[in-house]
């Protein structure tokens, strides 16, 4: 069991770092003298856009024909505390990794709340299918490696969408395999199909895209560009993740000179 362990993530930081490879050898700047484009270039940070957007076009297409027809039928059949229960028993699945970023994170009483809500949640909860921790105020957060990078000065790297997993710039997509080692479903083979993380995942990705049946309709209706959106939300959300929710003032735009008379 731990040779095919070990031979999994091989095989995962091995994509990692051809992606990253990749991504660095086909970034081209545009001309210097064009102080506009440079910037766009700067803030899009994609020089693999053309690539890029051919493995979301094929997601999207994935979506049309499998993925949203699944997800409109789970959320037209179970009702809606099926729908919760199955949520938060996929949240207390996720409670390890969670818990092991907090603590290389230094953030230890995040830690403790995410203890205290896997060990509330797993007995009382019901193996997670309810969540009475968040009633006794201990409120869920996520946390993976990603952010524990970015929290230790990593950059994001060049924007990186593919095919499954979606954006998935070389920091995040590292998060990704290095959170395989935390999370002990990674053990569990139940045959060689690896029948319970390929079902948890297939399941999660019904149930958040059932979720988000409606918001992902008005962004693509809304937007010029959905591709480009998309990235941006990316991007604005992982900021977000990775501030723990909290504003950095810094970021804040000057008003100093604004008078209100």
């Amino acid at each position: 069991m731990t040779e095919l362990v070990n031979n999994k993530v091989n095989k995962a930081l091995a994509l990692v770092l051809g992606v990253s490879l990749f991504a660095a050898g086909c970034a081209t700047a545009p001309d210097p003298a064009d102080e506009a484009a440079v910037a766009a270039y700067e803030e899009a940070n994609d020089p693999l856009e053309p690539m890029n957007r051919y493995f979301f076009e094929l997601n999207r297409f994935a979506d049309i024909i499998l993925l949203r027809p699944a997800a409109e039928i789970y959320d037209g059949v179970l009702p809606r505390q099926a729908k919760q229960g199955v949520r938060h028993f996929l949240d207390n699945l996720r409670a390890p990794v969670i818990l092991a970023n907090d603590v290389l994170q230094g953030e230890w009483n995040r830690a403790e709340t995410t203890a205290t809500r896997f060990g509330i949640n797993t007995t009382v909860g019901v193996l997670g299918l309810d969540d009475p921790a968040t009633d006794y105020g201990y409120t869920r957060h996520g946390e993976d490696f990603g952010q524990t990078l970015a929290v230790y000065g990593v950059n994001e790297g060049p924007y990186l969408f593919l095919p499954v997993l979606g954006p998935a710039p070389p920091r995040d997509l590292t998060g990704v395999v290095v959170d395989q080692f935390f999370d002990p479903l990674t053990y569990i083979f139940w045959d060689d199909g690896y029948t319970v993380p390929v079902t948890r995942f297939v399941l999660n990705g019904v149930d958040l895209r059932a979720r988000n049946l409606e918001v992902l309709d008005e962004i693509e209706r809304t937007s010029v560009d959905y591709y480009a959106t998309i990235r941006s939300l990316y991007r604005q959300s992982r900021a977000e993740e990775i501030a723990n929710g909290q504003t950095n003032v810094e970021d804040l735009p000057d008003i100093s000179n604004i008078s209100f008379e």
